[in-house]
């Protein structure tokens, strides 16, 4: 069995999301930013009358928050039943990987980044990290967001 993910770089490293989950890929748009959300939630934008809660990938994972260009985009995903957007420098390409070439993220690390990963495979000469959204998107305040 294969699956299919779209890639994607935050701070220069590779990831990678099940094409089953994304709803859209959107130019940067400007968030409304909320009181009182954790510095991982940008803001909202508005999709199509719908307010979608967007977060910042880099801060979230506990790297450095992203200050968004017209270069970056957002992935629209869709988690336990809401759509959310995450903030990505730019969206790289759509990989086919045998699901047996997906293996778990290093127990051993100390890596904040860890718990929000399904797995790792190598593409080429690349390592692609896969996110776990519902890990990613476990947020009382996201929720609130939405």
């Amino acid at each position: 069995m294969q699956r299919e993910f779209i890639t994607f770089e935050v701070e220069g490293q590779l990831f990678g999301i099940d094409i089953m989950a994304i709803r859209e890929i959107r130019a940067w748009t400007p968030v409304t930013r909320l009181p009182s959300v954790p510095d991982y939630v940008a803001g909202v934008v508005n999709l199509r009358g719908t307010v979608l809660p967007v977060v910042d990938l880099a801060a979230r994972l506990g790297w450095k928050a992203t200050d968004p260009t017209s270069r970056h985009a957002i992935i629209v995903v869709h988690v336990d039943g809401q759509a959310r957007g995450m903030i990505v420098d730019s969206v790289s390409d759509i990989v086919t990987i045998a699901a047996d070439a997906l293996q778990p993220p290093p127990a051993t690390s100390g890596d904040a980044i860890v718990p929000f990963l399904e797995g790792l495979a190598a593409i080429e000469d690349r390592m692609v990290m896969v996110l776990d959204l519902k890990a990613v998107g476990a947020s009382e305040d996201l929720a609130i967001a939405a």
